[in-house]
């Protein structure tokens, strides 16, 4: 399975010079680390691997954010990547589970990552950990009936890209209106292969 995670990574196309920096670093933790998924909550080992998606509605590129009560902020759905899944099966598990509704995979991006991260999580110290985020985007609609999980979430909301670029700092996944940027080059260009998007 690490091998299938090495050849996404490869095949991502970076976004801007932050993307490129992340995916370098990525795929230098894949040659020299022998286990890529969490085994022990919340930390064991670090960094490990985290599956995100955007549930877009493409009318407007509105994407669905959850308000996460352990984060403290709005992100889109995902989690952790059990040990031998593939990170698209960790979407579709996660979708029923989080919202209740089964995954339909964006037609421009298919089951490959279109986005991805490393980033230092928050809470206490002993928590803290660094999640390496392969982010996806599914196809979705304002109007669709979802159950999130109460368990986990304060609300869930739709959320604009402008409301997004003006959120206040620490409400919203900070890497959330890079993604957005780079989903909508893409969409409007047709195409999310190679050259589809490149470090500027």
């Amino acid at each position: 399975m690490r091998d299938e995670i090495r050849a996404l990574v490869e095949a991502l196309t970076p976004g801007d010079e932050q993307e490129a920096r992340h995916r370098a670093t990525t795929l230098a933790w894949l040659a020299t680390t022998e286990d890529i998924f969490r085994r022990a909550k919340p930390r064991t080992p670090s960094p490990h691997l985290v599956a995100y998606f955007l549930l877009r509605d493409e009318t407007d590129g509105a994407v669905l954010l959850v308000d996460h009560r352990k984060a403290g902020m709005w992100l889109p759905s995902g989690g952790h990547v059990e040990p031998g899944e593939h990170p698209a099966q960790t979407v579709r598990r996660e979708m029923v589970e989080e919202l209740g509704v089964p995954a339909v995979f964006a037609p421009a991006f298919g089951e490959r990552p279109a986005f991805l991260t490393v980033t230092g999580t928050v809470g206490p110290p002993e928590e803290r950990h660094t999640d390496v985020s392969l982010w996806f985007v599914l196809s979705g609609s304002r109007d669709q009936k979802l159950i999130p999980d109460p368990a986990e979430f304060r609300a869930v909301r739709w959320w604009t890209p402008r409301e997004v670029a003006g959120a206040d700092p620490g409400t919203v996944e900070p890497h959330l209106a890079r993604m957005l940027a780079k989903v909508s080059c893409v969409t409007r260009s047709g195409a999310a292969g190679p050259g589809a998007a490149s470090a500027r």
